[in-house]
């Protein structure tokens, strides 16, 4: 079977995980084309991986059979209406957008196009996460009691991403706001509390570090913490608590060496998403293209998206005010 030739639209830092992923270790989607605002950057992105550069988005779509957008937030929305209704199945960073009613005309609109619209949530798609949803579907682990769960980077972002980032909420717990509901169901009341220990992010009104308390509607609890500054490596590790069961997914070293002396014993940390996730990045372009081509409904689609980003800004709102939220259980526009 023959690659789905997928164009990428932006080419910064996540649009370069998934041109090498396209060209180096998906099985079944292929890196067609590449496009960027920043007609530079995108040609020695192009050169390097010995694929063809298009001048604009629209001819991005004239050369692909998919299109993978991976540009500023600020684009996203615009870009997945303009490639859907040329008939182009798109997969979309997240978040859609960091407006509400914006996310929800989007949604629409690739909806009424009838095309595959997937959403980028990587750990959907690691074979950590995915062996253990499987099996907490299949009923091995009872009934949920509790959900643990932690996103911790080594170094912040630099001040000026910031600005643009939708905040901490939305840019970082939104993550585990997605598993939380894919692995334990719809939650009913967020409870959030945060903390600057950077006078950077203080300035912008914003956060580096948190905790999120979560209900959900089946009665379990979740508690999730992050931090954008952990500083000792990435570590992205969750525990599903269940009557008959516990599931454990630990944040795993970059290699199997273990260094021993008298006393100690140490082993390397990844230290960021990209290290932590390479399977999870290839696997879910692979079963976009999958989607493309059997017809499938994606495993994330711009439904989950808006749920999860409803989440973040009840978990915001809840920060800011010092009060729990409460949710409806109905995911819907």
């Amino acid at each position: 079977m023959s690659k789905l030739g997928i164009g990428l639209a932006g080419v910064g830092r996540m649009g370069r995980i998934h041109a090498t992923n396209l060209v180096a270790r998906c099985a079944r989607a292929g890196l067609a084309c590449v496009y960027d605002a920043d007609a530079a950057r995108a040609k020695i992105l192009a050169s390097q991986l010995d694929v063809p550069v298009a001048a604009s988005f629209d001819e991005l779509l004239e050369r692909s059979e998919a299109v993978a957008i991976a540009t500023p937030t600020g684009t996203h929305a615009e870009l997945s209406v303009t490639a859907a209704r040329a008939g182009m199945p798109v997969f979309c960073e997240k978040p859609v957008s960091l407006d509400r009613a914006t996310t929800v005309a989007t949604i629409e609109a690739v909806e009424a196009t009838g095309v595959v619209f997937q959403v980028g949530f990587h750990r959907r798609f690691d074979p950590d996460w995915v062996a253990a949803a499987d099996r907490i579907a299949a009923g091995e682990l009872g009934e949920v009691t509790l959900l643990r769960t932690s996103l911790r980077d080594m170094n912040p972002p630099d001040p000026a991403y910031l600005a643009g980032s939708g905040g901490f909420f939305v840019d970082v717990t939104v993550h585990d706001l997605d598993v939380a509901r894919w692995l334990v169901g719809e939650v009913v009341e967020v409870s959030a509390h945060g903390a600057a220990s950077d006078p950077a992010f203080a300035e912008l009104g914003d956060i580096d570090t948190a905790v999120v308390v979560l209900r959900f509607a089946n009665g379990a609890l979740g508690v999730i913490d992050n931090s954008r500054g952990a500083r000792y490596g990435y570590e992205c590790s969750t525990e599903v608590m269940g009557t008959l069961a516990t599931a454990r997914i630990d944040a795993p070293h970059r290699r199997g060496l273990e260094w021993r002396t008298p006393g100690t014993a140490s082993r390397d940390l990844v230290r960021d998403f990209e290290e932590r996730y390479p399977h999870a990045y290839a696997a879910e372009l692979d079963a976009f293209a999958e989607c493309v081509r059997t017809g499938a409904p994606p495993r994330v689609t711009g439904r989950d998206a808006l749920a999860a980003f409803d989440l973040a800004a009840a978990a915001d709102t809840s920060w800011r005010t010092g009060r729990p939220v409460t949710l409806s259980q109905e995911v819907s526009a």
